[in-house]
């Protein structure tokens, strides 16, 4: 379970604010992630018209992608700029609203009303304020988690889970000694023990 010494390491919101701003955010993938691609089955297993999370969505081109299939994709991210850059990019019309549950959070939707993107904290939302998920594409969230805060995200999210639903998880091995992350080392056993 050693996860060297990334265990204290620590990023802010306004870190993750400042790379959106800055560009910097070689975690974005202008082609969709191969490995949602080659599991989607996993995801879908079988069924229409799911409602899927997409937890620090940034901008991921996998949302209208999915959306496209038909199915409901609801995202969070602290960067607002990313969320608009998601709907420009697509040229995909959307309408914001504020969050009156969560103070100066809003909740950006696309006019066909398949794609709900929060721009808030993830600690923030609740079941009763997005309702229940189907499925779960984590590609990148909980690698970029602080490592502090994994039990409070896997908590979170498993809340947001319907009893059926998949979860596809995304993590990145290496030596965390020679990388203090994000991407953050998440061990296989941590992962065992975070979701039971």
């Amino acid at each position: 379970r050693d996860i060297g010494s990334q265990r204290d390491r620590m990023v802010t919101e306004e870190e993750w604010l400042q790379r959106w701003e800055m560009s910097n955010i070689g975690f974005h993938k202008e082609q969709g992630h191969p490995l949602l691609q080659k599991y989607l089955d996993v995801l879908l297993n079988g069924r229409r018209g799911l409602r899927i999370f997409f937890p620090l969505c940034g901008k991921a081109v996998e949302m209208k992608w999915l959306a496209d299939m038909g199915h409901s994709v609801v995202g969070v991210e602290v960067s607002e700029q990313a969320l608009k850059e998601f709907f420009a990019e697509h040229s995909l019309p959307y309408c914001e609203e504020p969050v009156p549950e969560i103070s100066g959070a809003k909740k950006l939707q696309s006019t066909s009303g398949n794609i709900s993107l929060y721009c808030c904290s993830i600690y923030d939302l609740s079941s009763s304020i997005v309702d229940k998920f189907d499925g779960v594409w984590d590609r990148g969230a909980l690698v970029a988690v602080n490592p502090c805060d994994r039990q409070r995200y896997v908590s979170l999210m498993i809340t947001l889970m319907e009893k059926n639903s998949s979860y596809l998880l995304v993590t990145v091995s290496y030596d965390p000694n020679k990388h203090k992350g994000p991407p953050f080392y998440v061990p296989e056993s941590e992962i065992k023990s975070l979701f039971g």
